[in-house]
């Protein structure tokens, strides 16, 4: 957790940082702990770019799920599942806690359109039981994440 405020801090945003009693691995629960919808709750998914083997990071709003093929016809991502292990080892970050922040190394990111409609959304903090608060529009400036759709609409 601490990698992520002192990330958080050197992008200049401003978060709430929240350890909960109980698990927040899944949007339902992290919606349930923080006490807000489960569009507000940011899912850090990570994939591996199919053409450059490559780690790309999606934040994708709580109640959607990235539509791989619609990423592919759409913007020419061609993403595909990751190993988890390769995720902890490069981003730092076990799969469940992975914050938008504080990746061992330069991570291209793709930010959910739905979640700049909110003035608060939730992220993990670095750990299953860990989530900060953030203003969604100052993550995706200090972030330089690219906004798009990640399902029809």
């Amino acid at each position: 957790m601490a990698r992520v405020v002192d990330a958080a801090k050197a992008l200049g945003l401003d978060i709430e940082l929240r350890t909960m009693d109980r698990s927040t691995r899944t949007a339902a629960d992290a919606a349930a702990a923080c006490g807000c919808d489960v569009d507000q709750i940011v899912k850090s998914l990570v994939f591996e770019n199919a053409r450059t083997g490559a780690l790309t990071l999606l934040l994708v709003s709580g109640r959607h799920n990235a539509d791989l093929d619609f990423l592919a016809s759409t913007y020419e991502l061609e993403l595909k599942r990751c190993d988890g292990r390769r995720v902890r080892e490069e981003t730092g970050f076990a799969i469940g806690g992975v914050a938008p922040v504080g990746h061992l190394a330069p991570i291209p990111i793709h930010m959910d359109e739905t979640l700049l409609s909110y003035d608060v959304v939730w992220a993990a903090a670095g750990r299953p039981d860990s989530v900060f608060a953030v203003d969604p529009a100052r993550l995706r400036e200090a972030t330089g994440a690219n906004v798009i759709q990640v399902q029809p609409h």
